[in-house]
């Protein structure tokens, strides 16, 4: 199961620790889920998230100043901080008071402090650990952004992906990762693929070794993740294998349980493949923009036939 230290988090949002003597590295997140502990602060605790990071707004923090009695408050947050909450969360700069500091320190649980509005901040804490605690897999590929589009290159060991990556780089595309890419599932319909740190913006070429591609062709020429939206599987020719020519259906290959759009590209001498993952990138943009070009083919032929076929019967 994949977890974040609290700390990366403390670093990523910029949040302040009122409570130093706690190391945030020794805490884990483990749900991107996150709570507003509203009904737990009027002393209802059944089926209270306490797992999830639990943030204090402008309406917690008013009730907590305004409503609630010192013997409200030793009960409530002895309750509150028993329960393995991983953290506290206070928005807007409304630190709280000492005795909720004090309970925090008791029952060891980081409280910090943030400028950010609510709202705000809640939506970029989901996204960040949405990406970051999503399903992980490493496989062995190229992805590169081409024309806004992720691709996927897969095929065996030696088969040419890292040339045509290459290529793609010197025509203006951009890479994400050579050899290995990591695939993040963030939802039902994305999937995310970025390089391992130790492989970032590099490209192994047989015969030639590692090469940098940011300081060879420059900062542009490199992306740190993409959406993947299409696969290009490359494979061997072979002469009695049926190779699809119309393109009517969509094949496709599965990732962490999403299913995304594959080709099966033959290599043979003479294909310049590059140019080939191009036109799939283009066409594949559109077809999500509205236009499929084999199902326009089919309706002109299909239209032309029955114009055949009335002049047959005119005759």
């Amino acid at each position: 199961m994949a977890v974040v230290r609290l700390s990366e988090l403390a670093e990523k949002m910029n949040l302040t620790n009122l409570t130093p003597e706690i190391d945030l590295r020794g805490v884990r997140l483990r749900e991107p889920e996150i709570n507003r502990p509203g009904m737990q602060l009027a002393g209802y605790f059944d089926h209270f998230a306490a797992g999830r990071i639990q943030i204090i707004g402008l309406v917690e923090s008013s009730y907590m100043s305004n409503e609630m009695t010192g013997e409200d408050k030793d009960y409530v947050y002895s309750q509150f901080f028993s329960l393995d909450t991983p953290c506290v969360v206070c928005c807007r700069n409304l630190a709280p008071d000492a005795i909720f500091i004090d309970y925090a320190r008791k029952y060891n649980v980081p409280v910090l402090l943030t400028r950010e509005a609510t709202s705000a901040f809640m939506a970029e804490v989901i996204r960040w650990l949405n990406e970051r605690l999503a399903p992980t897999i490493s496989i062995h590929g190229v992805l590169v952004d081409i024309y806004g589009v992720g691709v996927l290159i897969t095929g065996e060991s030696g088969i040419g992906k890292s040339e045509t990556a290459l290529e793609l780089v010197k025509r203006g595309h951009r890479l994400v990762s050579d050899d290995v890419v990591e695939i993040r599932r963030i939802s039902e319909e994305t999937l995310v693929g970025t390089a391992p740190p130790v492989t970032k913006h590099l490209i192994e070429l047989r015969g030639i070794g590692i090469i940098d591609v940011k300081t060879l062709f420059g900062v542009s020429s490199v992306r740190n993740s993409q959406n993947i939206d299409l696969v290009i599987e490359l494979e061997e020719w072979s002469k009695d294998k049926v190779y699809d020519r119309i393109g009517l259906e969509d094949s496709y290959t599965e990732y962490l349980g999403n299913k995304v759009v594959c080709h099966r590209i033959p290599i043979r001498p003479g294909r310049n493949i590059s140019i080939i993952c191009e036109a799939a990138a283009v066409n594949h943009r559109q077809k999500i923009m509205g236009y499929n070009a084999a199902e326009a083919l089919y309706k002109r032929v299909t239209e032309n036939m029955m114009r055949s076929h009335e002049d047959d019967d005119d005759e």
